[in-house]
């Protein structure tokens, strides 16, 4: 999955490379930095370290560069946490490594390994350097340490002088990495979408950057406009606000030959190329300057299809991209209005500023009417309820299916996209009546609250009897601060989800 030109992005995306280092000694000479893993046990006044990955390895970089670095450990009483990193100046003659990296490992679970990845990758972000990383000692772990590197060390610019360092790790490893290297490639070209500010991004352009991204021949793209839109009423009551370009509903297909019989997953993103809450303005104003990031379940839907050809699940996957701009203008929706949804159910408008459900309704009624999804899941930044009840690190779960929960929180633990099940609260239905329409949109009378599982129980009005999960990712969909694996913005959550759950579940 290449990164679109269009995209004006600098990423960093490692060579991800298997190599025996214990074979090929000198390859580990060549890099500018060598990497190894601690951990940390014992009480605080006897406190033991271990150095993880091969001892013979280790004991040979030691006599190499004339080091004892459980001595260095001991000197230096790290805490142990993971993304603790120490730094030992290192030098022998014939050799390109400058410094050897002591990094904390925590307590060695998956998701220490994505904090001490992450760690490692900032310290050279936007350099050229290359780095031997011998962190790893649990295979099991080696996807998770690879794909954080990648993610750590992405960047997004549009400074006039980009910075186009990129690092080179090198991982002792018997085993492909090509995974991580898809995985981590499809996350930073989602961040990079939601990255792009709204004066280029438009849903025209997005539709132009999907058919840039999927060229493999096992992939089909259809995009529709203007009057082909016609029976799509919540799509073109929001993105009607903005009539050049006006909306798109951008239809992406992973359905190889001989795939007629495979399961079919249909997923749905929401996809507000800004937000401004229409005539419902945003209030306080400077919440809106986050809102460009109000695509990215469109992002991530996109990013998890386009990677299958190079995953090659039995699983034929079709993503539907909800495309439009929730503007201010003389064309905008108003409150008190009634859309006609795809399928023909009406709605009263009650707040442009949920504009989200409004677009996902027409794709999700069309995905049940003409895909025939066995699973029709959909992803959108959708309520700031979602966010205040959990923060930003799990995104809210909806579904009736107590196996689909358990198989999505395990692939979200396992892939570092945590998702926590949430109740579909049926009585709080109630609220979605209207006196002049089939529904309202909000839910807001009577005040019951809870309006990440109003706006669920609203989107499954238009599912049939699908097996349905919706996703709110409005909380872990964008980071405040640029810490970790995660840049300051758009963080791609929900690529890893899925991309686990459609390869090991399904």
């Amino acid at each position: 999955m290449a990164p679109s030109k269009a995209l004006k992005t600098t990423f960093i995306n490692p060579e991800l490379s298997g190599v025996d280092f214990a074979a090929k000694f000198p390859q580990l000479l060549a890099c500018h930095a060598i990497a190894i893993g601690f951990t940390k046990s014992g009480d605080s006044d006897i406190p033991k370290f271990n150095l993880v990955g091969a001892k013979t390895l280790i004991r040979k970089i030691e006599s190499t560069f004339a080091l004892n670095l459980l001595d260095e450990l001991t000197f230096f009483l790290p805490s142990g946490k993971a993304g603790e990193i120490f730094e030992l100046p290192a030098s022998v003659k014939g050799a390109k490594v400058e410094r050897i990296l002591l990094v904390g490992l925590g307590d060695g679970s998956l998701n220490a390994h994505r904090i001490s990845a992450g760690a490692i990758a900032r310290k050279f972000r936007g350099k050229k350097d290359s780095i031997a990383s011998l962190v790893v000692g649990d295979k099991s772990a080696l996807e998770t340490h690879a794909t954080s590197l990648a993610l750590g060390g992405f960047q997004w610019s549009q400074k006039s002088t980009p910075v186009d360092g990129a690092p080179k790790f090198l991982i002792n490893s018997e085993k492909s990495l090509g995974r991580a290297a898809v995985i981590s490639e499809a996350v930073n070209n989602a961040r990079a979408l939601i990255h792009t500010p709204a004066n280029i991004k438009n849903p025209e352009w997005m539709a132009l950057q999907v058919k840039k991204l999927a060229k493999n021949p096992s992939l089909k793209v259809t995009v529709k406009s203007g009057k082909e839109l016609a029976e799509f009423g919540g799509l073109r009551a929001v993105g009607n606000s903005s009539p050049k370009p006006g909306p798109r509903f951008i239809q992406v297909s992973y359905a190889p030959a001989g795939s007629s019989q495979w399961p079919h997953v249909v997923l749905v993103g929401k996809g507000i190329t800004f937000d401004t809450g229409g005539v419902s303005l945003k209030r306080p104003y400077d919440t809106m300057t986050a809102m460009k990031s109000d695509m990215a379940g469109a992002a991530a839907v996109l990013a998890t299809v386009i990677a299958m050809p190079e995953l090659k699940p039995k699983v034929r996957v079709t993503a539907l991209l909800m495309m439009a701009e929730n503007a201010l203008s003389g064309t905008a929706q108003r409150p008190s209005d009634v859309i006609t949804h795809y399928g023909g159910t009406t709605v009263e408008v009650i707040n442009t500023d949920a504009e989200g459900r409004l677009v996902l309704a027409d794709g999700l009624a069309f995905a049940d009417l003409h895909l025939n999804p066995d699973y029709l899941l959909d992803v959108a930044t959708l309520t700031g309820a979602a966010s205040l009840g959990l923060g930003r690190q799990y995104a809210a779960m909806y579904t009736r299916s107590a196996k689909v929960a358990k198989d999505l929180s395990t692939s979200g633990e396992r892939s570092g996209d945590r998702v926590w099940h949430m109740p579909l609260v049926d009585d709080y239905a109630i609220a979605l009546k209207s006196s002049i329409a089939d529904f309202n949109h909000t839910a807001d009378k009577p005040k019951f609250g809870a309006g990440s599982v109003t706006a669920a129980l609203f989107l499954e009005k238009f599912v049939g009897e699908r097996n349905w999960i919706h996703l709110d990712i409005a909380g872990p969909a964008r980071s405040e601060s640029d810490t970790g694996e995660q840049p300051k913005g758009g963080t791609g959550f929900g690529v890893r989800l899925l991309i686990d759950w459609i390869t090991h579940s399904l």
